[in-house]
């Protein structure tokens, strides 16, 4: 069955930096569209970015471009959201989607806290 294992997480004072990972299995990721949510304390569920099967990628929440990256490595079924010039506004837990076969704010995610 899909299974989405998030890392990386933690605290992290403002303009700091985090990783997340995400390690998949259970189905064939490198045919997969794979992305990033979170979900803020009181807030709704929000996709955060998106990776293509090709590579190329789009940054969906507007208060993260030019700050976030995101990649994959298919040698290692591992998806990658690098969080740069952290804002205590980023404060979320994370969550990995595997489109088409599990999105949203699911799963147990990864907590990012980011306050001074």
């Amino acid at each position: 069955q899909v299974q989405l294992v998030e890392s990386g997480g933690g605290w992290a004072q403002p303009g700091e930096s985090l990783r997340l990972s995400c390690a998949a299995s259970g189905f064939p990721f490198e045919n997969i569209a794979m992305g990033w949510y979170r979900q803020a304390p009181g807030k709704g569920c929000e996709l955060v970015a998106r990776i293509f099967i090709s590579g190329a990628s789009k940054f969906d929440a507007e208060s993260v471009k030019g700050r976030f990256g995101i990649s994959r490595d298919n040698a290692k079924n591992t998806v990658y959201l690098q969080l740069n010039s952290l804002k205590p506004e980023d404060t979320a837990v994370y969550y990995c989607s595997a489109f088409g076969l599990r999105a949203g704010c699911r799963g147990q995610g990864t907590q990012v806290t980011v306050s001074s």
